[in-house]
């Protein structure tokens, strides 16, 4: 089959939904017989006589007779990829609500597009959520019917506010550039959006500062969605919201639902409350709501019953479940949802068509606002056992995700625990991998973890005879077990390398130590008058000041020291300097990872990423 092109996370949860219409049982697998209609329900046709050609190369390799979902995925990028399936990538862009995009990438053969459906639904939803916001009021409201979307995301404001309604504090105000705006400082706004979309958990490795300022759609809409999607699913995790352990199923234990992802949790509570309206399970947000019926059941089992102080019971009305009409019935139903302030993100047509992102994100704001769940009382549940993630488990999780690994890491030891991912990074630090050694899933139930193991092993061996790290008592065990010192020591490692690779990159190949980063640090410092550093203890560090100083040094003026509290600091004026000292890292175009308290603390590590990025940044304005 042709070279595989690669395939955005979007495209991917949308066959993944298509495969789940098929795949009823869970199993992972499906019958190579019901290949048709797959690629129906992932509404991508194929004519009869290709697909009869793609079974008989399967049969012909292996006798399984099945298909796993990742082979479904290689066959759909190797389709794109070739020239029989011209037809094919015609059909993708005439999908319904598809529209095609002026231009062509790289790629030659694909031609962008995007969905009008998804720009109404992130209007509306950007409208709503900054309608008081005095600083996008140069641009809000958009109007949904326009491409307003796409020029007020220019100058980079409302993006920055997006990101930091999705994860809170992640840019200091004070460092968005709002009046007056110029070429140079609308530049500035968007490689801060850009850089802090990244540190959050963004995929924005083919999105540049010029794709916003010329609002190409479906670069736009796939940042928006990254963006929002974070925001949504934010809180649906047990670490903070521990009324979820409600969800747990009999013989479950707590490790078995802290596994699930945020999606996987959703659908869950979905069931939970279908289970108590006495309706049948759905089992994705696609196929399985198209009718409304479930939607009306879950609106009537979360609506408010009155009997918390000062919320006022809403009683949802019933009768439109028995419109005989799909449109109507589906109006009638976001009529009750509007009742309860959850009207968004879904037309009556996204629903009827079983849009799967746009009803992903209807069902994640409905559990935001009325989750309607109670933390279970006398169980014997172990609560101690649910930790929230810690500052360095985020930053590693964030800085995997902002490379695009798939799939996406929502739980830190869970979702390595089989080392598919330290294989992805492992390539992105230019260590090869033998992709014949590694197995793949979907595993066996018998021997699963065995083959989880084996991976396990093979990842420590490259890391110690390819990659040359440090890897002492690290063993293919403590990457499967999650064991969370041992794994840290190689993410860091992997994540160090990374960086380091940049700078060699950037400086013709030539090696990069901790000292050869300190030295550029100081002499950089030195040039402009600043107090150099000892290294990356220094305890002057905590104040932000050096960071500053050298920001200031790479891009004179960029500073305001006024804003900046220099003598004698409180805790907080610290914690102060120091988000100001992050946000104005990412502004000058510095892709930094770590947190404020990273350097308040002076975590040793994470500073180094710090002035290493900043190095980086400084190499490119030589």
């Amino acid at each position: 089959m042709a070279t595989a092109t690669p395939m955005t996370p979007e495209e991917e949860e949308e066959l993944r939904e298509a495969f789940a219409k098929i795949d009823v049982d869970n199993s992972g697998t499906i019958s190579t017989d019901e290949l048709t209609e797959l690629f129906r329900a992932a509404s991508l046709p194929l004519p009869g006589y290709r697909i009869r050609e793609i079974v008989q190369e399967m049969t012909s390799s292996s006798s399984s007779g099945t298909l796993s979902f990742q082979q479904f995925t290689e066959m759909v990028q190797g389709l794109k990829s070739s020239q029989v399936a011209k037809t094919f990538r015609m059909a993708i862009n005439k999908k319904e609500g598809i529209c095609s995009v002026a231009g062509r990438s790289e790629q030659a053969g694909t031609q962008h597009s995007y969905s009008e459906e998804e720009k109404v639904a992130f209007v509306n939803w950007i409208n709503k959520a900054l309608e008081k916001d005095q600083d996008c009021s140069h641009v809000l409201p958009m109007d949904p019917t326009s491409d307003d979307l796409f020029s007020a995301m220019g100058d980079g404001i409302v993006l920055c506010k997006m990101i930091n309604l999705s994860v809170a504090d992640t840019i200091d105000e004070r460092t968005i550039n709002k009046k007056k705006l110029t070429a140079f400082t609308i530049q500035e706004n968007l490689n801060l959006a850009l850089n802090s979309a990244s540190a959050i958990g963004c995929h924005v490795v083919n999105i540049g500062a010029e794709d916003l300022k010329e609002g190409r759609q479906h670069l736009v809409l796939g940042l928006l969605w990254q963006v929002i999607k974070i925001g949504l699913l934010a809180d649906i995790e047990l670490s903070k919201n521990e009324a979820l352990v409600a969800l747990l199923r009999d013989g479950e234990s707590l490790e078995d639902l802290m596994k699930l992802s945020p999606e996987e949790l959703l659908l869950r509570w979905a069931n939970y409350h279908l289970e108590a309206a006495g309706c049948g399970k759905i089992n994705n947000f696609s196929s399985d709501i198209k009718d409304s019926k479930a939607y009306y059941n879950l609106l009537d089992q979360v609506a408010p019953k009155g009997d918390e102080e000062g919320v006022p019971a809403i009683v949802v009305d019933m009768s439109g479940i028995r419109e005989k009409d799909d449109l109507q019935r589906a109006e009638a139903m976001l009529e009750q949802a509007e009742r309860l302030g959850c009207r968004q993100f879904v037309m009556p047509a996204d629903v009827v068509r079983g849009n799967p992102k746009l009803n992903l994100a209807f069902v994640a704001n409905l559990f935001n606002k009325h989750p309607a769940l109670k933390k279970p009382e006398n169980q014997d549940i172990d609560w101690s056992a649910i930790e929230g993630e810690t500052r360095e488990e985020r930053t590693f999780r964030n800085w995997m995700n902002s490379l695009g690994v798939n799939p996406r890491v929502n739980h830190l030891y869970v979702d390595i625990d089989d080392a598919l991912v330290i294989f992805q990074l492992y390539e992105k630090i230019k260590v090869p991998v033998d992709w014949d050694k590694v197995n793949k899933p979907p595993y066996s139930k018998l021997g699963s973890n065995m083959k989880k193991l084996e991976n396990c092993n093979y990842a420590v061996k490259l890391g110690r005879e390819e990659a040359k790290f440090s890897l002492v008592g690290i063993a293919g065990q403590d990457l499967n077990a999650g064991n969370r010192t041992l794994t840290l020591a190689l993410l860091w490692q992997l994540m160090r390398r990374y960086t380091l690779n940049i700078l060699e990159d950037l400086g013709d190949g030539e090696k990069v130590t901790d000292d050869t980063i300190v030295s550029w640090v100081n002499s950089t410092l030195k040039e402009a008058d600043k107090r150099p550093i000892s290294g990356f203890k220094d305890p002057s560090i905590s104040s932000s000041l050096p960071v500053l100083d050298l920001i200031d040094a790479i891009q004179p003026g960029s500073i305001r020291y006024e804003l900046v509290k220099i003598d004698d600091l409180t805790e907080e004026e610290k914690l102060n300097n120091a988000k100001y000292a992050i946000s104005m890292a990412r502004k000058i175009g510095a892709r930094v990872y770590a947190l404020p308290e990273d350097l308040m603390e002076v975590k040793p590590k994470m500073v180094l990423t710090v002035f290493a990025c900043l190095m980086a940044r400084g190499f490119k304005r030589l």
